[in-house]
C-alpha cells in the first residue's frame, strides 16, 4: 500500500568524536623516562597531514570527554605528585582562538582525578553539557600532571601548550587556563608527541523548515 505524502526530512543530530584516538596513540608510561603533561592547557595542532584535529566542526554541545592514560609506577607517581602540585587531575577547556597564537577560554568541564583510571581509557560525562560553536577548539587543561602523552611519533605530529615565548622548557610552573575568559598565548609547540584525549560532540539539529520560522517571527512582530 502506498503511503501518502513525502517522508519528513531528517533533523537528527550527529554524534562526533573530536580528536578520536588511534590504536597507536598510547601514552608512554610506565617506560623510562615516563613522560607526563604538566600544569598547562594544551591541544593537538597536527597529526601527520591532518590539522585542526581538535577544532569543533559544527555547532552543538560537548557532552563528555575521554582520556587514555599510561600506568606509571609507584615511585613515578610519588615523584610527579611531589613536584607538580599533587594528584593527577585534568579537565577539558573550550577555547576561542584569537590572533598571534592567543586563545581565550570560554568554558570548562569539571576537574577529574585521574589516578583511579591509570592504565586505561576513561570517559567522563559532563554534569552540564557545554555549548560550542564551529571553529572553537577543545583543549585539555592539566591542573597538576597527567600521563596522557604518546611520544616517539613522527616530526609531523605536534601539540601546543599555553606557554609564552621563553617558557617552553618550564614544565613546573602553572600555566594552565584555570577559568573562563582567561586569555593565554599558545607559543610553545612540541613535536613528535600527541595528547591522548578526545571529546564527544552532539551537533545541533538542522532546521528543516526555516521559512516557517521566519513567517512566525513576522506574525509576532505585527501583533
Amino acid at each position: 500500500m502506498a503511503l501518502g505524502g513525502l517522508a519528513a526530512s531528517s533533523a537528527s543530530a550527529e554524534v562526533i568524536e573530536i580528536g578520536k584516538l588511534e590504536a597507536t596513540s598510547k601514552p608512554g608510561c610506565p617506560g623510562k623516562p615516563c613522560y607526563a603533561v604538566s600544569r598547562t592547557t594544551g591541544y593537538q595542532a597536527k597529526v601527520g597531514t591532518s590539522r585542526g584535529l581538535m577544532v569543533v566542526p559544527k555547532d552543538g554541545r560537548i557532552v563528555a570527554w575521554s582520556i587514555s592514560l599510561g600506568k606509571p609506577g609507584a615511585k613515578q607517581i610519588e615523584f610527579f605528585d611531589s613536584k607538580l602540585g599533587g594528584e593527577s587531575e585534568a579537565q577539558i577547556t573550550i577555547l576561542d582562538p584569537k590572533r598571534k597564537l592567543r586563545s581565550r577560554a570560554v568554558a570548562q568541564g569539571e576537574p577529574m582525578k585521574l589516578q583511579p583510571y591509570f592504565g586505561g581509557i576513561a570517559q567522563f560525562p559532563l554534569e552540564t553539557s557545554i555549548p560550542v560553536k564551529k571553529g572553537q577548539v577543545i583543549a585539555l587543561t592539566v591542573l597538576t600532571w597527567a600521563p596522557a602523552l604518546a611520544t616517539g611519533l613522527g616530526n609531523d605530529t605536534s601539540w601546543r601548550a599555553s606557554r609564552e615565548k621563553g617558557q617552553c622548557e618550564d614544565t613546573v610552573n602553572q600555566t594552565s587556563q584555570l577559568q573562563p575568559k582567561q586569555l593565554a598565548q599558545y607559543y610553545c609547540l612540541y613535536r613528535t608527541a600527541r595528547l591522548t584525549y578526545s571529546a564527544t560532540l552532539i551537533t545541533s539539529p538542522t532546521e528543516t523548515n526555516p521559512a516557517k520560522k521566519k513567517k512566525s517571527a513576522l506574525r509576532s512582530a505585527r501583533r
